[in-house]
């Protein structure tokens, strides 16, 4: 069509997911409005969160729960004065980590809540790892404080080795002294959360289609598929077309976390809502569409889709083979890693190892590491977070390894420390940059000059050592000092012949690509670029 002065283009057509996504995104903004964080509480097990959660709210769910463990997740929303947060009360980091793998990065927050008898616990370094992964703030909620074996100082020391120094030790870390039992120390949590808020500038619209994420779903005998959904722009209505994963529905009631009913939630509202047609699935997005059909064609899509992957025997992850080739093409710049080990001591050992390698090119990152077997968070953990999983002496669970198959995570197993070192090296080194280096080809001796008018300087040379070829690079040097650099020869003569080489001992004319002030007694010194793989 180029001699009509048309342009043909061709656009794929998008899909109605595609469609209802570029129309929401194209839609004008509304104001936007401060709105409430959502702190997640993280922590090794019965170190207090669900009771900690409970003295703030001033509710009895804690002791209603089997062995004052958290059997579910839960959303509640705190307002005293002007201290507005939304706590999510997690059964662990596991499920925190599972949700953020499906994209659903709903914390602003997390309090790691450690308790001051047990001190920083395996759980604990997980928790703190799982949480650096997702790149949110940590607040310390140094907890049972009143407990007669309670040792401070020794748990202060111990967050400290693991990356997060207290303020009060000169660091960044924000510490908060806390008892779930007399309360000590939970205004002041409350109080530092906000402050942490403010500084991270949260913002929502308030008037437009709400969009969200899926905390918790179930099927009710009276109500059918329900949903606990956390609102994070926009505000969710009764009577609105909710699409949330493959569910969708037209949203027939709603009510807070204190079970009252509600007609619309803003940003930062968990509310209850019932009128889907399936459960949805923790850590879906969801939309509200005023097209019910265009929603209803992409939930027919979803649910294809859903029926495709189950069909698939694995579903494709990050494998080491696959991060190489991405780190080579220069999509990914780190190499994130999960180490286990059998024993402390050699956990240390390999961890030393590790450090030494890395440049500024290519990054080793240790998301997470401990002593023992894999297990099924470690998968999680580098599902969500791209990470190959190393294994020293060590296998995953039958748990673990089910799921590494189910997500296509990559698993390595060494019993030879230098052969796992040998391959993360490797593996580094497929993303260094070659180096560059200058290889001399031969001198060229200038012993006269030639002028010729519509054509330039041509110099009349002679080959003192190696071989000079067209269109090789040149450095032209005059009393021993580099004049000119990184010029070309345009044209290399014998005689009156072109030629592509003249080797040691012949005479040459030389023009040199735009540049015509080369002189009698210069030296043309010709080379060329190499490029040389680099190894760690």
């Amino acid at each position: 069509m180029a001699e009509f002065g048309l342009e043909l283009s061709v656009k794929r057509a998008m899909s109605p997911e595609e469609e209802l996504l570029e129309q929401l995104d194209q839609r004008p903004k509304g104001e936007l409005t401060t709105r409430a964080p959502v702190v997640t509480f993280l922590g090794h097990v019965d170190h207090g969160k669900t009771s900690l959660l409970d003295r703030i709210r001033n509710t009895a769910v804690a002791a209603g729960e089997a062995g004052g463990i958290t059997q579910h997740m839960g959303a509640y929303r705190f307002d005293r004065d002007n201290n507005h947060v939304v706590f999510l009360d997690t059964p662990g980091h596991e499920a925190f980590t599972a949700m953020r793998a499906r994209g659903a990065n709903m914390t602003d927050v997390v309090v790691l809540v450690v308790a001051a008898d047990d001190g920083v616990m395996p759980q604990t370094v997980e928790a703190i790892n799982h949480a650096k992964a997702a790149k949110v703030p940590i607040v310390v909620a140094l907890n049972k404080i009143d407990a007669p074996n309670a040792n401070l100082n020794r748990a202060l020391g111990q967050l400290a080795e693991q990356g997060l120094q207290p303020r009060e030790w000169g660091g960044a870390t924000e510490v908060i002294q806390t008892s779930a039992v007399t309360g000590e120390g939970v205004d002041s949590l409350v109080e530092t959360l906000s402050l942490e808020a403010e500084l991270l500038e949260l913002k929502a619209e308030t008037d437009a289609p709400a969009r969200g994420f899926v905390i918790e779903s179930n099927m009710d005998p009276g109500l059918g598929a329900i949903a606990r959904v956390l609102v994070r722009n926009g505000t969710l209505k009764v009577g609105g077309v909710l699409l949330a994963g493959s569910s969708l529905g037209r949203v027939r009631s709603m009510t807070d976390d204190k079970g009252r009913p509600v007609s619309e939630a803003g940003p930062s509202q968990a509310v209850e809502v019932s009128g889907l047609d399936a459960v949805a699935e923790a850590g879906d997005r969801f939309y509200v569409d005023h097209d019910i059909e265009q929603a209803r064609q992409v939930s027919d899509q979803r649910r294809q889709q859903d029926r495709t992957e189950q069909l698939a025997t694995a579903r494709p992850g990050v494998g080491l083979d696959q991060l190489l080739a991405r780190i080579t093409a220069g999509q990914a710049s780190e190499l994130a890693l999960i180490v286990k080990a059998d024993v402390q001591g050699t956990l240390e050992a390999l961890l030393a190892s590790l450090g030494r390698l890395g440049t500024d090119e290519v990054r080793l990152k240790v998301l997470h590491d401990a002593a023992g077997g894999i297990s099924t968070g470690d998968v999680t953990l580098a599902e969500a977070s791209g990470a190959i999983i190393v294994g020293f002496n060590v296998v995953p669970d039958a748990a673990a390894r089910h799921l590494a198959e189910q997500k296509g995570v990559d698993i390595r197993l060494y019993r030879v420390i230098y052969d796992l070192i040998d391959d993360v090296r490797k593996a580094l080194s497929e993303g260094l940059a070659p180096e560059i280096r200058l290889e001399v080809l031969g001198h060229v001796e200038v012993r006269q000059i030639f002028k010729i008018s519509r054509y330039g300087t041509v110099a009349g040379c002679y080959v003192t050592d190696g071989t000079i070829f067209r269109n090789a690079r040149l450095r032209i040097v005059r009393n021993n000092i580099v004049v000119e650099d990184e010029r070309t020869i345009e044209s290399l003569k014998r005689f009156k012949d072109d030629v592509r080489e003249v080797r040691n001992g012949m005479e040459c004319g030389v023009k040199i690509a735009g540049y015509d002030d080369v002189k009698e007694g210069d030296v043309l010194e010709a080379y060329r670029q190499v490029e040389v793989a680099r190894t760690l």
